[in-house]
């Protein structure tokens, strides 16, 4: 009770010495939480500490690194983006012309990946990027020295992304083609579609009574009526 009289007090005089403190509305320890959390999610991800040297510079992300972020979260929507596995990382020699079937195969790929990787782990970091594509780039560039076919294999992933197929389409089959086509069905498959091939409805499925009069098959139905009814010119 008595620290709280104090804290009063001591809210009085800072008051009394700075009036403008009264006037600035007191925000909720919620929103205060929130804003700590804010900040530190920004902190970490500009790749700073708070507080450490260096702070006010963000970590700068190369063409290289941001090619293997979007392919460590293709497909993935639970990936991070700080590791690859495997599925991507062929993906990445396929989609970036790494893999040319001649010097680099889809063997040598997973070869490699499994090599540099930990044994624990299904996963290799950004680290453990580049020592495989050193590894890759080696047996790529046989020509060119160990900097150089680095530097060659680097250029054939900076700034891609992965590439998404289109829609597969479906593929026409003879058998199918023949089983949907209306003016080859017989019977009463039939009856339930027009000449155009399109469905009637009720009317090829159930047997509707016919109470006009006409015998069955008769094509001129209407045309009596439509002669007795035709105007006459020049009558009065």
């Amino acid at each position: 009770m008595a620290d709280h009289k104090d804290n009063i007090e001591d809210f009085k005089v800072q008051t009394a010495k700075h009036p403008n403190i009264a006037l600035a509305p007191m925000r909720p320890h919620s929103e205060q939480s929130k804003d700590r959390a804010s900040k530190r999610l920004s902190v970490e991800s500009n790749g700073t500490s708070e507080g450490g040297v260096g702070s006010s510079t963000p970590v700068e992300i190369t063409a290289l690194e941001e090619s293997f972020r979007r392919f460590a979260i293709h497909g993935d929507t639970r990936a991070t983006g700080k590791d690859m596995h495997g599925k991507n990382w062929s993906k990445l020699c396929k989609d970036c012309g790494v893999i040319d079937g001649k010097n680099i195969t889809l063997t040598d790929v997973d070869i490699v990946f499994t090599k540099v990787k930990k044994k624990s782990c299904r996963t290799i970091t950004f680290d453990e990027f580049k020592v495989a594509l050193g590894e890759l780039a080696r047996k790529k560039y046989k020509e060119k020295p160990g900097e150089e076919a680095e530097a060659e294999v680097f250029k054939l992933i900076e700034g891609k992304g992965p590439v998404i197929a289109g829609v597969t389409r479906a593929v026409a089959s003879p058998t199918v083609s023949r089983l949907t086509d209306t003016t080859k069905f017989t019977g009463s498959h039939k009856e339930r579609f027009d000449e155009a091939g399109r469905g009637k409805g009720k009317a090829g499925r159930v047997d509707i009574v016919d109470t006009s009069g006409y015998v069955s098959g008769y094509k001129h139905q209407g045309s009596y009526e439509k002669k007795i009814n035709k105007p006459t010119a020049g009558r009065p």
